[in-house]
C-alpha cells in the first residue's frame, strides 16, 4: 500500500476499474429528493428512471455534500496506521464538500487523530477534471510523495487540465441556482447549445446554433489538446451513449489513442445540468501515467 492514501467524491464519475486499481476511497454526496428524501449519490444506479424525473419534476431534486462525519469515518482508518491523506474535490465554487473535508480534518486535529497529516485539495473543477486530479494524486503517491508532494502535483496538474462541456439548454443550471457566469446568456432570444467549462464555478465558453456543431467544436478543443501535449483525455455524458461514442471514436483519431476516462456522469451533477450533456478533457500524461 502506498503510505498516502488518496480520497474523493462521487463527483469524479471515475469507472470502477479505476477507482480498484488506484486504490481510491470514495465519499458520497447526497441526491434530496422532495425534499424529505436523501440518498446517496452511488446508491442511485437506475439512471433511465432518475432522468425521467429529471424532465418531469415540477421540482428540480436537489444536492447535498457529504457531511463532516462522512469524512471522519473515512480518514480515521486510513490515518490509523501513521499514513498521510491526499483528499481531492469537486470545487468549492459548486459545492460545500472541500470545506466539509477541511472541517473534517480540523476536527481530527483538534482530537489528536491525526488530522494535521491529511492534504484537502480543491481541485476548482468536477467530472472528468476531477477525476483526472484524483489519478494524478494516486500517481504522485504510488511514486512515493509525501501528502504535500501530492498535493503539489495535483496543483501542477491543474494547471495544465483543459475541460470543455455542451449542455442542451441552461435552464437546469437557472433552476439550481447554479449557473455562474453563464447567467449572462440567460434571456437571449437565440436557440443556442451552451460549452462551458469549470474555473471554480460554471464558465461559459462559447455558445452555437445546434447539437451538431457543439459536436465539432468539442472534437476541435481536443485537437487543440493534442497539439498543446495534453493527450490523457476524457469522455463523459449524460443519457447520451450514443453521442459519447461518435465522440470517443473521433478523439480517439485526433489523439492516435483511446481515452483515460469514459463515464456517465451521475444523478448530483445531472441535477444541475440536466440530460444531454457531452463533455472531453485533457491533460498531459506524465501526470496521471
Amino acid at each position: 500500500m502506498s503510505p498516502v492514501s488518496v480520497v474523493t467524491d462521487s463527483t469524479s464519475y471515475l469507472p470502477p476499474d479505476l477507482i480498484e486499481r488506484n486504490r481510491l476511497a470514495v465519499v458520497p454526496l447526497y441526491v434530496v429528493f422532495g425534499g424529505d428524501r436523501t440518498v446517496p449519490e452511488v446508491d442511485i444506479t437506475d439512471y433511465p428512471a432518475f432522468f425521467e424525473e429529471l424532465r418531469t419534476a415540477e421540482k428540480l431534486p436537489t444536492t447535498s455534500q457529504p457531511s463532516v462525519g462522512d469524512f471522519t469515518e473515512v480518514f480515521e482508518p486510513l490515518l490509523a496506521d501513521g499514513g498521510e491523506v491526499v483528499s481531492v474535490h469537486i470545487s468549492g465554487g459548486l459545492s460545500g464538500t472541500p470545506e466539509a473535508a477541511r472541517q473534517a480534518k480540523e476536527a481530527l486535529t483538534r482530537d489528536g487523530r491525526g488530522g494535521e497529516r491529511i492534504e484537502v485539495v480543491d481541485s476548482t473543477t468536477a467530472a472528468g477534471g476531477l477525476g483526472f486530479m484524483v489519478l494524478a494524486a494516486a500517481k504522485a503517491a504510488r511514486d512515493g510523495g509525501s501528502a504535500k508532494e501530492v498535493a503539489d502535483h495535483v496543483a501542477a496538474a491543474r494547471r495544465e487540465l483543459r475541460l470543455w462541456f455542451a449542455i442542451d439548454t441552461l435552464e437546469f443550471l437557472k433552476r439550481g441556482g447554479r449557473i455562474g457566469a453563464a447567467s449572462a446568456w440567460i434571456g437571449s432570444t437565440l436557440k443556442v447549445k451552451p460549452i462551458l467549462t469549470v474555473e471554480n464555478e460554471m464558465t461559459p465558453v462559447e455558445r452555437v446554433r445546434t447539437s451538431s456543431r457543439a459536436f465539432e467544436r468539442l472534437v476541435e478543443y481536443a485537437r487543440s489538446s493534442a497539439d498543446s501535449g495534453a493527450d490523457a483525455w476524457s469522455a463523459q455524458h449524460i443519457n447520451a451513449p450514443d453521442q459519447c461514442a461518435a465522440l470517443i471514436e473521433r478523439c480517439s483519431e485526433v489523439y492516435g489513442h483511446g481515452p483515460t476516462i469514459v463515464s456517465e456522469i451521475g444523478p448530483v451533477l445531472s441535477a444541475h445540468t440536466g440530460p444531454g450533456l457531452l463533455g472531453t478533457g485533457a491533460v498531459p500524461s506524465r501526470f496521471v501515467v
